[in-house]
This record gives structure tokens, sequence and C-alpha cells, in this order.
């Protein structure tokens, strides 16, 4: 059957139009656009591309995992893995929390993670990660009272030595012992303070 279509078009001398000389194909053409081949006959593109990916940067790590892309005309699968909403915590301020490779969702949470951390562990007046002391350092504290007698020799007490004590809540001292009393001589015999019982 010949070929039905015109392809060319010369007007006396003028060639007015003339396809024979493209090269055109369906598959060079964008899909669903319409043109004519080099023969004249209408055709409708089947190329899938709709961008031109030649100057694209992107690599595959760079790309969700799981997600495709094109790059240069190829396919490119992504790498980059998906941590969606990523929790974490801080049990030690001496130990940083390291945030994952990756995408994150922006829904994730890093949270200080500190029982101890309350108002009367802090000492007060004082403001630890927001949390405001209430803590006198008197709390479990335990005191007594002492009552001391001077001697001629140091003794020295420790709250301790009176049972579960940690403090003394006031200490008396004794007035320092003076004695007078008459001696064989005719004289007195004065006594200032005592000897320390062993």
């Amino acid at each position: 059957m010949p070929n039905t279509y015109i392809n060319k078009v010369i007007f006396g001398d003028q060639v007015l139009l003339d396809l024979s000389q493209d090269d055109i194909k369906a598959s060079d053409v964008l899909a669903g656009k319409k043109v004519h081949l080099p023969s004249g006959e209408p055709v409708t593109g089947s190329c899938p591309y709709d961008a031109d990916t030649s100057d694209a940067t992107a690599t595959a790590d760079e790309i969700l995992q799981g997600k495709t892309a094109y790059k240069a005309g190829s396919k490119v699968t992504g790498a980059m893995p998906n941590n969606g909403a990523v929790a974490g915590a801080i049990t030690d301020k001496t130990v940083p929390y390291i945030v994952p490779r990756g995408y994150h969702d922006g829904s994730g949470q890093v949270v200080v993670t500190a029982p101890q951390l309350v108002p009367n562990n802090v000492r007060e007046g004082v403001t630890i990660l927001g949390v405001l002391g209430t803590m006198s350092g008197g709390e479990g504290v335990k005191a007594t009272p002492l009552s001391a007698t001077p001697y001629t020799t140091a003794k020295q007490y420790a709250p301790a030595d009176l049972g579960d004590f940690n403090y003394f809540s006031q200490v008396t001292v004794a007035a320092i012992a003076y004695t007078e009393t008459d001696n064989a001589a005719g004289g007195k015999t004065v006594t200032i303070g005592t000897v320390a019982p062993s």
C-alpha cells in the first residue's frame, strides 16, 4: 500500500515543508504528545521522561531507602535509612546522645532520664534542668545535745559517741570545778578542775 501521508510540500521552487530529513521517532517524544514522523505519519509519543536529569546531584545515600529517582537518565534506588520518630534518652551527662544517620520525621524526642532529679534532691535555691531545689540539707539529720565537763586534760566528743546522731544541737559546758579544803598546816588547799575518767 503506498504511503498516504504528506511529508513534503513544494510550491514552485520553494520548499514549504519537509519532514523527510527529520529523524524523530515516537520514543523520542514525551508520552501523550503528538508529532509527525519523517514519513508524515502522525504518532503519539511514548517517552516516559518528563525532565532532563543530566545535572542531578543526589546520591543513593541522599534518597530515602526504598524510594527511586532518576539521575542522568539512570534509575537510582535510595539507601538513606528511614528512622521515623527517633526516641533517645540521656542518662549520663558525660555520654552524648548520638543522632543516627538518616531521615527523621520530626516527631522524635530525646529526653533526660534522671528519676533522682526532683526538688528535694536539689539544694534549695538551685535550679538544675528546670528543677528548682527545695532541699535544705537537714533532711534525715539527727541532732543531740551535749553536756561537757572541763577536765585538766583534753577530751574530744563526736555526735556518734552518743548514738546515731549527726551533730550537736547545743553544747553545755559545766563550770570549772573549784574547791577549798583545810589542810594540816592550817591553810587552805585549792583544787581547780577534775581529772578525766579513764
